[in-house]
């Protein structure tokens, strides 16, 4: 018998998958390399199969779509990597921008690379950053938030904790949700100077700039379109933990109904600063209270 006769069949060879950037508004961002990778792949998983199928239709490209969205994302991304290790080459996109950025894909390139599967990235749009460079800031870090929670408790523990952080803060919104939003920043980080951006790169776009009170009392009428919002951190008091004492102490004691005892003990411990100090502020507002 021949060498080559006792020769299993040869082992398949996995796909790839492309995260691929699409644009946000305007198709005429979308990339030479983007389009290419679109119409080359044996299927794309999206976020809604209906907005990608028209993206494709403008592309006048007809792939196989897979429905790829955040309710399915466990069971989708097994599919998908089983397909991948068959010798698919996968294109993931979500309805607008970059895959993974507050949108779904996270855990299907997470799946993928457990299961050695090359990941390529395909730049392009994203919100966040498109922004943030034209929001005029000076060279800067920032914190990006994506959507923050809808339950106003949970919105308003995540905005108490990001209050002291001294860089820009960026996030996403939806318009039903802008104005509650507004109200929970004025309250928890103060009225500072701020940035909406609506509709970027199509024709209504727009940036409202003002303070958080001032936006908010500008949308009570509603607005319509996607939005980024951009906020001005706060200063840097990295040099003295209890700047903010007297407004976390005032948050655990209105808003978490804390004990004077509980809310010390956890200032203390989170801003490590002596409980003593922390202690004598506590007495005046407890008593004031």
């Amino acid at each position: 018998m021949h060498d080559d006769e006792q020769k299993g069949p040869a082992a398949v060879q996995p796909g790839k998958l492309y995260v691929v950037a699409t644009p946000i508004g305007n198709l005429g961002d979308l990339s030479h390399r983007a389009i290419e990778t679109l119409a080359s792949v044996d299927c794309i998983a999206c976020e809604d199969t209906r907005r990608t199928k028209n993206l494709c239709r403008y592309l006048d490209i007809a792939p196989r779509l897979i429905s790829y969205y955040r309710e399915k994302e466990q069971e989708k991304a097994a599919l998908l990597v089983e397909l991948l290790q068959a010798g698919k080459n996968i294109g993931l996109v979500s309805d607008a921008g970059t895959p993974a950025i507050s949108d779904p894909g996270g855990i299907l390139v997470r799946k993928a690379r457990q299961a050695g599967i090359h990941v390529v990235p395909i730049a392009g749009p994203c919100a966040v950053t498109t922004a943030l460079s034209v929001a005029g800031l000076s060279p800067t870090p920032f914190f990006f938030g994506g959507f923050l929670p809808a339950k106003k408790s949970e919105r308003q523990n995540m905005l108490r904790r990001l209050a002291s952080l001294p860089c820009t803060l960026v996030f996403y919104e939806s318009p039903h949700r802008i104005s509650d939003t507004l109200a929970d920043m004025v309250h928890c980080l103060g009225d500072r100077p701020a940035q909406l951006f609506r509709e970027l790169t199509k024709i209504y776009e727009e940036c409202l700039e003002d303070t958080l009170a001032n936006l908010c009392d500008r949308l009570r009428g509603g607005i319509k379109g996607e939005l980024v919002l951009i906020i001005q951190g706060a200063p840097d008091t990295a040099a003295d933990p209890a700047a903010n004492l007297e407004e976390l102490l005032i948050w655990y004691r209105d808003e978490q109904q804390s004990s004077l005892k509980t809310a010390v003990n956890a200032i203390a411990a989170d801003l490590g600063i002596p409980r003593s100090l922390v202690y004598k502020k506590a007495l005046s507002l407890w008593g004031d209270g």
